[in-house]
């Protein structure tokens, strides 16, 4: 069942605070909703379905529905860190093209700053904790071997990496909210202390509160609103796993979750106007941008170096409200942020200093869980109407 022209995001909502007290996280999500709510131009008793993470293990979204006071005929509570809520937008879409809803309600919240992050899995929690869990490697450790063995394959350089920060510092100087506003260097980011070799800390993420909300609706829905639309064109998932060891630490899912993205909607990487890619390292969207077809594998270092990622200056824009690199990355919830700015990028509300020209097509990529061991991608293609 192709989904492209299925559904629209008519309305989104991100939370600007990034270190968030006083309030729980079902607060956030009501409040995030309210909002979302009001810029699409709807309200509660428009919603016939609802879609977040596990906010309360066992229950699913139940909680939540109960606390929002929605009437709903269609929920999930599809988790599968930070590809989540972009599988939730595909799958509110599949909900609509089958006739289960019309219009979906997307939240999301996280306050791992402020200290009611995801907690860790326990040795009980999953097949393979007992199995991984008492070498106590760190997530950092988990993208540094992938970083390492792309240096030893295909001769990336650190200095290669480091563009991908610098990018996203450009661009988050111009995000009030961003966390980290300051323009660096290349060799600021290589000169910056060591957290897992070859990974800097300035290679690394912010660890950021967070909470937003995203409205999907049937088509005939969205164009009877006021807000400028966008189309979900296409759209793909993917997990990839050790498979009993025989793993290749150079690849990532979005290998199999970008083609068929790209197929659905009919288009190639050479007509992406704009890319929300996940970057909780500066790895991470290396990898993702070489097996999404940007660029060859092996040549990823290549394609960021040199500004290459900047809005006005390089061929493809990324991230450009700073990304989980600089402005905000709320635990396994960063992939929401990513449709956040794609929606403002292709409704043209952008900061003007990196609103990219033109902007009709852009592309949102995430993973989630470890990129070394088993993770999920997800890929979205979305189109300004």
């Amino acid at each position: 069942m192709s989904l492209r022209g299925a559904a629209h995001i008519v309305g989104i909502h991100e939370y600007p605070d990034r270190k968030i007290e006083g309030k729980t996280l079902a607060q956030l999500h009501a409040e995030v909703a309210r909002a979302a709510l009001d810029d699409a131009g709807l309200t509660k008793a428009d919603v016939d379905a609802y879609f977040t993470d596990s906010v309360a293990p066992g229950l699913g979204p139940m909680s939540m529905i109960d606390y929002l006071g929605l009437d709903v005929r269609h929920a999930e509570s599809t988790d599968t860190g930070g590809a989540s809520y972009l599988m939730h937008v595909s799958h509110a879409a599949q909900a609509i093209r089958a006739g289960k809803c019309d219009v979906a309600l997307i939240t999301f919240a996280g306050m791992p700053r402020s200290g009611q992050g995801t907690p860790l899995p326990t040795m009980s929690s999953t097949p393979e904790s007992s199995f991984e869990l008492p070498y106590r490697v760190t997530v950092p450790a988990q993208y540094a071997l992938a970083a390492r063995r792309h240096m030893h394959e295909f001769g990336t350089t650190p200095e290669q990496l480091a563009w991908i920060k610098v990018a996203a510092s450009h661009h988050a100087q111009h995000n009030p909210h961003a966390m980290l506003r300051e323009v660096v260097t290349v060799a600021d980011v290589v000169n910056s202390r060591m957290v897992a070799d070859p990974l800097h800390l300035l290679d690394c993420c912010v660890v950021s509160d967070g909470a937003g909300a995203i409205i999907v609706a049937r088509p005939e829905i969205a164009r009877s609103l006021k807000r400028p639309g966008v189309r979900l064109r296409g759209a793909g998932e993917a997990v990839k796993t050790l498979k009993g060891g025989r793993v290749d630490l150079t690849t990532t899912a979005a290998a199999r979750s970008g083609p068929i993205a790209f197929a659905e909607a009919g288009v190639t990487p050479a007509d992406i106007k704009y890319a929300s890619i996940y970057d909780s390292f500066t790895i991470t969207v290396l990898l993702q941008l070489e097996d999404l077809g940007f660029c060859a594998k092996g040549r990823g270092g290549a394609f960021v170096a040199d500004g290459n990622l900047i809005s006005g200056i390089g061929k493809l824009p990324f991230n450009t409200d700073g990304g989980g690199l600089c402005n905000n990355h709320p635990n396994n919830r960063g992939g929401a942020t990513k449709i956040f700015e794609a929606v403002r990028q292709l409704r043209g509300e952008a900061h003007p200093a990196v609103q990219v020209a033109n902007c009709d097509l852009a592309l949102v990529q995430a993973t989630g869980a470890m990129l070394t061991t088993r993770h999920s991608s997800a890929t979205l293609v979305l189109e300004a109407v």
